[in-house]
């Protein structure tokens, strides 16, 4: 999938057109620029649109940060909960988040820094929000582990902070990938797949994707 659809399908529930566009061009601006170093003339530029355009929309810069973070976060989120709920044994569905998780992160890369490492340009109420969602997140994975321990799939003596390890490997993925370089975003899943597993302590096959 390109770019330009990529972004189309990550936006398309935002509506109307100029506002889907704003978004747009705030997730490059501040992937590029960081959040402080953009401002609202920056982002209205690049949606091709005036600046006081951009306010009919949204009223504040920071507006349009959580906006980002919020969307970004709940897709995350929808991709966790559906693995924990999926069939199958806990390896495979720890396989399946983690090579969903990282394949977001991987083709939404210039998306998910902005969601992941902006956080704290978020004003208190909002960054409580997103706070709350990635307890969420945190909460899908460390279930999918702790049916692994209470099967005798998984050897996990600190369920807590290997679903930590677990989320900060996916996540690191939206920093360095590199949509030119030589592991497309669905073999970076796999691998971090199998890595996960040996994380866990599964000695078995790699479980296919369901």
């Amino acid at each position: 999938m390109g770019s330009e659809a990529q972004r189309s399908e990550e936006w398309a529930d935002v509506t109307p057109d100029a506002a889907r566009r704003l978004l747009t061009a705030a997730v490059q601006a501040f992937a590029e620029r960081g959040y402080h170093a953009t401002t609202t003339r920056d982002i209205a530029g690049r949606a091709g649109m005036s600046p006081a355009a951009l306010y009919i929309h949204y009223r504040t810069k920071e507006e349009l940060l959580f906006r980002i973070s919020s969307v970004g976060h709940r897709l995350a989120l929808d991709i966790l909960r559906r693995a924990r709920e999926g069939a199958g044994t806990p390896a495979e569905r720890l396989a399946a988040a983690v090579r969903r998780f990282v394949r977001w992160h991987a083709e939404h890369h210039t998306t998910a820094r902005v969601v992941q490492y902006e956080l704290g340009a978020l004003a208190e109420e909002h960054y409580a929000e997103i706070v709350a969602l990635r307890r969420e997140s945190d909460a899908a994975v460390r279930a999918i582990i702790e049916d692994g321990v209470a099967a005798g799939d998984f050897d996990v003596p600190d369920v807590r902070g290997t679903t930590l390890a677990v989320l900060s490997l996916c996540i690191d993925v939206a920093r360095w990938f590199n949509a030119e370089g030589k592991r497309t975003p669905e073999e970076v899943g796999e691998l971090h797949a199998g890595l996960v597993l040996r994380m866990v302590g599964h000695g078995g096959p790699l479980p296919g994707d369901r």
